[in-house]
């Protein structure tokens, strides 16, 4: 693949994910089904658009990528609407394109490559997004405040937050979860909810997600023991999903719980970046390891 094959591959991948993600009902977050947070799904699509050249250019550095995507969403949407997504893509949209081959395996090994490899201008540069998008946030600590210029290494500083920032944890483990937790949920999960127009392979990805971690942007906001309290109600809806014949009624449930969590003001939005990340993997390295599972994913092409 040439690199200009490369580029539009994944600036292809990472459309396809974002609007497969927004296609899905997923309960708590903004989706095309329901508005919700004073955000709808035009507000991410604007995003995305913005993003989405900024990602898959290989000639910035990923820290430039993460800032200078974050900035074009931050103008396109008139808000912070896909910091998250944008942290984790780049680096994955990186190992993508110094990948051998199009598998799981060989992205993963050239994704620690890349990890290893930030310098301190990417360190400036992914402060920089952070604070512009939601200063004080991811990346905060006693020493280390993403409103300065860092005085570690990137890796370092995401250390510092990953025993509460579910995407500082991928930075310092690989992204384990995307590769061990969400692309086996896809894998496992029934042809008919993968078909469903209303769930598919987000509405998955998403609740294996916010089923198996307190989300990280609900316990910034409530604290940690109301994520915890979500995550476990997100378990008490999806338990009965996979012995339930009518989607119909899936959807339906996720249609009632989507509007108890939005009216609580509760949005499990880092539950829904790892959707988008996960589904951006699959999409660049369909159709060899994820043939019938992407069948109804919305795309240009």
């Amino acid at each position: 693949m040439s690199g200009f094959e490369t580029s539009a591959a994944v600036e292809a991948s990472f459309l396809a994910a974002c609007r497969a993600e927004l296609a899905a009902i997923k309960p708590g977050n903004v989706h095309i089904h329901a508005p919700g947070h004073a955000m709808d799904a035009a507000t991410f699509e604007c995003a995305a658009l913005a993003a989405a050249p900024i990602i898959a250019d290989p000639a910035r550095p990923i820290g430039r990528r993460i800032l200078d995507a974050t900035r074009a969403s931050f103008g396109a949407a008139g808000c912070n609407a896909n910091l998250g997504i944008v942290l984790l893509t780049a680096p994955l949209a990186r190992a993508f394109e110094t990948s051998p081959d199009p598998s799981p395996e060989a992205l993963r090994e050239a994704l620690a490559s890349v990890l290893a490899g930030f310098t301190p201008q990417d360190a400036a540069d992914v402060f920089a997004a952070i604070a512009h998008a939601s200063p004080g946030g991811l990346g905060e600590d006693d020493t280390h405040d993403v409103r300065m210029a860092p005085t570690i290494p990137l890796l370092e500083a995401m250390r510092l937050s990953a025993d509460k920032d579910l995407i500082a944890r991928q930075y310092v483990t690989g992204f384990a979860d995307i590769f061990e937790i969400g692309l086996p949920a896809l894998q496992n999960t029934s042809a008919p909810i993968c078909d469903h127009p209303a769930l598919g392979p987000a509405f998955a990805i998403y609740l294996t997600y916010a089923t198996r971690f307190p989300d990280s942007h609900i316990g910034r906001k409530f604290g940690e023991a109301r994520a915890e309290a979500v995550r476990e109600r997100f378990a008490a809806f999806a338990a009965p999903i996979p012995a339930t014949a009518d989607t119909d009624s899936v959807a339906a449930d996720a249609f009632r719980f989507d509007a108890e969590l939005k009216a609580e003001g509760v949005n499990p939005g880092t539950s829904a970046d790892l959707t988008v990340a996960t589904l951006f993997v699959i999409d660049l390295l369909q159709p060899a390891f994820f043939p019938h599972h992407l069948r109804n994913r919305p795309r240009d092409d």
